[in-house]
This record gives structure tokens, sequence and C-alpha cells, in this order.
């Protein structure tokens, strides 16, 4: 395996040592620093208000990604890798003001992933900005906001998606439910902007082609972080007679979703993009037992599992579910371009990373160079007891996930129509 495995497998207490967070940098700086020197991300998501949870839990996995890297010299000796949060507090134009700000103080790298509503007008501002400051150019490692059109129509050079996008979970999904007998009826609810209308949409695409016998029993569309009270969304779910509900929600709109569910004794199989995410688990507890699957790059029971040491670590060092492969998998693949460019200028970084082949721990992945999409397997996998092939549970409930079926990379891989505008290599 490659070096940057073995950091993820080995000595991980070592190499998270460091006390707490990473404060901000104040003032000026310098732009980004050849290799041997310190590279800075920018994280960019919610730390506050009703997505906070998630934003601070992420924040961590970032933090430790940087300190492993940094240990493990993925970016060549004496290349120190640091993270520098701001909160964009879930808003577009708190994000874009902040960008001035990175580019400002010299950071040259951003991660970013809760909310494609934000990642798509980052990813143009970045675009523009690198356009008419080249100097200031900024390389977007897109973590987690899966809108396919940050692939397709809306793509660009300087953009670097590590999730898989909606369409590809989707396929993924589908595969495994159109072998469900028992599935005959499915209600779709989905947050209100780009990511949650593309679920729908494709759910609604795919089961049409692959299981045309399913009823769409309903659709609804919730405003994102704002509804408190999910119970008339499960009355209606109920009255419709829906035996199955897809979900893209994430974070205070999943948790509440699925309490909301548990409290009124709704019996339907929900399928979902996020149940694994910081507070679900809890949220589900024994009622969601056999009744909620989700598809992911990964979960804690997935076999075999390299990660194991790196996930019971942060367990016990922040009490809290490591499960953001994309954190490590983005810190990786950008040392391993920082160590090929001989530079952590971003535009030999962007050109190194884009097309990269390596080797990572659920296999062979590769940043497509035709739209900067991280090919990488998926799997199914189900909220149930632990115990047996279920060795870790989640969040403390006595249920983890279990794998229902491993996707291989080229079952989920879908075409793109992305066009690039590529700089010319330096």
């Amino acid at each position: 395996m490659r070096q940057w495995i073995r950091a993820l497998a080995i000595g991980v207490a070592a190499a998270t040592a460091s006390a707490g967070g990473l404060a901000q940098t104040k003032g000026a700086a310098k732009p980004a620093a050849p290799a041997g020197q310190t590279v800075r991300i920018a994280y960019l998501d919610p730390l506050s208000g009703p997505f906070a949870a998630v934003g601070q839990n992420i924040l961590k996995h970032f933090q430790v990604a940087a300190e492993m890297a940094t240990a493990k010299q993925l970016g060549g000796p004496g290349v120190r890798f640091e993270i520098v949060p701001f909160d964009t507090k879930g808003s577009p134009q708190e994000a874009l003001t902040l960008l001035r700000a990175i580019t400002d103080q010299g950071i040259r790298f951003v991660a970013q992933g809760q909310g494609s509503h934000v990642a798509i007008p980052l990813s143009e501002a970045i675009a523009r900005n690198n356009e008419r400051n080249p100097s200031q150019s900024i390389v977007f490692l897109n973590y987690a906001a899966i809108d396919p059109d940050l692939t397709n129509s809306k793509c660009s050079f300087w953009h670097f998606a590590f999730d898989a996008n909606v369409e590809m979970k989707m396929e993924a999904l589908t595969n495994y439910m159109k072998d469900r007998p028992e599935i005959k009826s499915v209600y779709l609810l989905n947050q209100n902007y780009s990511f949650g209308q593309q679920v729908a949409r494709y759910a609604k695409d795919m089961l049409a082609r692959k299981r045309p016998d399913v009823k769409i029993a309903g659709e609804d569309f919730v405003p994102l972080g704002q509804v408190r009270d999910f119970s008339p969304y499960i009355a209606k779910i109920r009255a419709s007679g829906a035996d199955t509900v897809i979900t893209g929600n994430w974070g205070t709109d999943l948790v509440l979703f699925v309490r909301a569910a548990r409290d009124a004794g709704l019996t339907a199989h929900f399928y979902t993009y996020y149940a694994g995410v910081v507070g679900t688990p809890t949220a589900m507890g024994a009622s969601g037992a056999d009744r909620v699957r989700q598809v992911s790059y990964w979960h804690p029971n997935v076999e075999p599992n390299p990660l194991e040491p790196v996930y019971l670590d942060f367990k016990q060092r922040f009490n809290e579910e490591w499960y953001v492969l994309a954190a490590h998998n983005a810190l990786a693949m950008l040392g391993e371009a920082i160590k090929r460019a001989g530079s952590a200028d971003p535009l030999r970084v962007a050109h190194a990373m884009s097309g990269l082949k390596m080797t990572g721990p659920m296999g062979e992945i590769e940043m497509r160079s035709s739209d900067h999409q991280l090919q990488q397997p998926l799997f199914i996998s189900t909220f149930t007891k632990a115990g047996g092939p279920v060795r870790h549970e989640s969040e403390k409930t006595g249920f983890g996930f279990r794998t229902e079926k491993a996707i291989p990379t080229y079952v989920a891989a879908t075409p793109t129509s992305c066009n690039m505008q590529r700089p010319a290599k330096p």
C-alpha cells in the first residue's frame, strides 16, 4: 500500500497528539508556499446555527487528517498541513464574503461540503477569482456537496469532488432497490434546494427505468434547516400508504425527521444518503433497526477495514463518530499532488491532481480528469443491532451499520457533460 494508507492504519494516536483545534490565522500571509513549508487549508462550513453539530464534527475530521498528513510527510519532507476554520453559518453570501478574507490571508486551498447551495456559487466565485487574479488562485476541495451540476454543467478546473454525487449514489441505491420486491410504493421527502431537488429527480427517473411497477406515492420538499416539527410530513407519508421513503436529508433535517417517524410509529423503510451523520443514529435508536438503509463510500463495519484504527482513535479522542472518508482522501490526494508538482502552487497542484489515481483504503480511486469527480466504490448498509459483523455500534446506541451490498466503482460511475476549460500548464 502507498504511504498515505499506512498513515491511516498505524500510529494514529501519535499522529494526532496536538491539543485542541487549530486557531484561525490573523493578518495577511504569503501565497501558497513551496514544498517544505506550511500548506494552509480553509475549512469553510457552518460552525454555528442549525447545522453546527455537523460542521464542528467534520472540522475535527479535517484537523486529524491534516495532523496525520503532516506526520507522515504526505506532501513531501517538511510539508506541514494546517486547517483554518471559517464559519459560513450555512449561508452562500457569508461564504462568498469569507472567500475574500481567505484570499487576502494568502490561503490557497478551500475545503467545503455542507450544501450545494453554497458549493455552486463558491465554485463559480473561485473560478472568477482565479481568472482575474492568477497569482491568488485557489483550489476547491469539495468533500460532500454532491449536486451533479458541480461536475457537469457547472464544472470547473479548480473544483475537485471527493464524494460520489447524487446521480452516482442514486444509481447504486436503486440498483439495490430494484431487487427488493417488497418495495411497492415510495414517498420522496427532501430538502428544498439544489441537492434535495436532484435526489428527488434521480429517484423518480431511475425507479421508472428499473422498477416501473413502483408507485411514487407522494413528494415533499422542506426548507433547509427551518422545520422543527416533521409530524405533519409523517402524517402525509402514513396517509399515502407508502412502504418506503427516500430522503437525502442531512443534519438537523434528518435527525428531526427520523425522530418524528419514531415517535409516530411509522413502519415505512427509509433509504437515505446520510443516516450515519452525527446525531442521526441516536435519533433512530431501536426504531431504525433493520428499517433504515444508507448509501455511502464507507461505514464503520465495512470489511476489510484498514481505517479501523483511525475510527477507534477518533471516537476515543472526541467521543464522536468518524465517517468522513472524504476528508482523508482529500488530504491524501492533495499531498500526493503537491509531491508530484514539487510545489504547493495552486495551478501546478490542480494539474497534478487532475486524473490522479491512487490505491485508497476501499480500493482504487481516481480523480477523473474529464470532470474532477472522484471515482470510488460505494456500499449499501443497514442500521441493525450490534453483534456479529456489526462490531462497532454508532453513538453508543447498541446499533450499527451492516453491509448489504458492495457496489464496484464501475457500477456507480456515470457519464459527464462537463466541458472543462483548462488553463495552460506552467
